[in-house]
């Protein structure tokens, strides 16, 4: 089919914005996109898209969205001053998700967890990250990553499986007990069943040590998985500093980064990537340096972190708003941060953006696009049809 009559961003340069612009799509697949009047001769369908605005589909980096049970009180607590450390300690935080995840079956996962999925897709999400996190032993972790594997083959969405084993240290282990005993066995698990694409960890001061990610971090390097860190979140144990070392795609959160990181991830060429919505649900202060990662040219990504207690959102779109207005990105900042920064942060060249080509008159359709792209359009559910992979 071929998509007339469109203001296109293909994100090439700032929106690289195309005012007429036409976008060519065959079986599932964008095969040219460029200004109407450079439009090559192919017949099929043709929709008059009114001068509405297309963009790459959405990509959301930063999501736990496979999980079982409630957090809700945990709000109520919050409101009456309760702290994040102060949830945890009296048996809710992470460890209240982990009984009820422990407890469901692939299917009651499964099922939970497409609810959340379809209203991420049906805000333009045609990517996804999905953690691990909320078994905290060998077989609930690899249950979650089964499931998420499973989401990517029933809806159309890519999703990109991250094991995140030392998110929570659980009751009656010590970290370093916990780490020999469950995380890197279920690490080295994960891999050989081919359910893990990164590995991530949670370095604070309430779950692990630099150290002990640095542990975590080795063994997946051994195994070729790059890795990412939820860092800088609640307070500053140079994680971000960490991950830059191991060259990761990503350090997450960021709130308490400091220039010395920055700097380190501008090196490494890791994305940082933007959690408003957990800012918010926390009623945090501490603003993340969005100056200083500007100045040291690291680049941002905006994700949902979906997730039960601290970030119980689907929105990709909200978490864009709540970017600019709490943190004061721009809305091209926002764009860029959940289309080419968040392919980034999962490793994904082809996606994201495009890049126009000079069309080609002779031969049909023209020079193939190189990059997958997929459009986010939701008026136009033929361009990426629910229940049907993309191609």
């Amino acid at each position: 089919m071929i998509l007339t009559n469109a203001r296109v961003a293909t994100m090439a340069t700032g929106y690289g914005l195309i005012s007429h612009g036409a976008i060519m799509v065959q079986e599932g697949r964008i095969v040219w996109v460029g200004a109407e009047a450079d439009l090559p001769d192919a017949s099929g369908p043709r929709h008059d898209m009114g001068g509405r605005l297309i963009t790459p589909a959405l990509i959301d980096c930063h999501s736990h969205v496979v999980f079982a049970g409630s957090r809700a009180a945990e709000f109520e607590m919050r409101l009456n001053g309760a702290s994040y450390a102060d949830v945890a300690r009296a048996g809710g935080g992470i460890m209240a998700t982990v009984t009820a995840t422990r407890v469901a079956s692939e299917d009651d996962l499964l099922a939970q967890a497409l609810a959340r999925v379809d209203q991420m897709l049906a805000q333009g999400v045609a990517t996804l990250e999905i953690k691990s996190g909320y078994g905290l032993d060998v077989d609930t972790e690899l249950r979650i990553l089964r499931v998420a594997r499973r989401i990517g083959h029933l809806r159309a969405v890519t999703v990109r499986t991250t094991f995140l084993g030392a998110h929570a240290v659980p009751p009656g282990l010590t970290a370093d007990t916990y780490i020999d005993q469950q995380v890197l066995p279920a690490l080295h698990a994960a891999h050989a069943e081919g359910l893990v694409d990164a590995v991530d960890g949670f370095c604070e001061t309430i779950a692990f040590s630099p150290a002990q990610i640095e542990r975590v971090f080795t063994a997946a390097r051994a195994l070729g998985l790059p890795v990412k860190l939820h860092a800088e979140q609640l307070s500053n144990l140079h994680g971000a500093a960490l991950a830059a070392r191991h060259s990761a795609l990503s350090a997450d959160h960021l709130e308490y980064l400091d220039e010395a990181g920055a700097a380190a991830m501008a090196e490494a060429g890791s994305v940082a990537v933007i959690l408003p919505g957990a800012f918010y649900t926390l009623r945090e202060t501490q603003l993340p340096p969005i100056d200083l990662l500007r100045s040291h040219g690291v680049p941002m990504a905006v994700a949902t972190d979906c997730n039960p207690g601290t970030a119980p959102m689907t929105s990709l779109p909200l978490a864009m708003n709540m970017a600019c207005t709490l943190f004061r990105l721009t809305p091209l900042e926002a764009l860029q941060g959940t289309t080419l920064h968040a392919a980034r942060a999962l490793g994904l060249a082809d996606r994201g953006h495009h890049y126009p080509r000079p069309a080609r008159r002779s031969g049909g359709v023209g020079r193939r696009a190189s990059r997958r792209t997929f459009l986010s359009h939701r008026r136009h559910p033929a361009v990426c049809p629910h229940g049907r992979r993309p191609s």
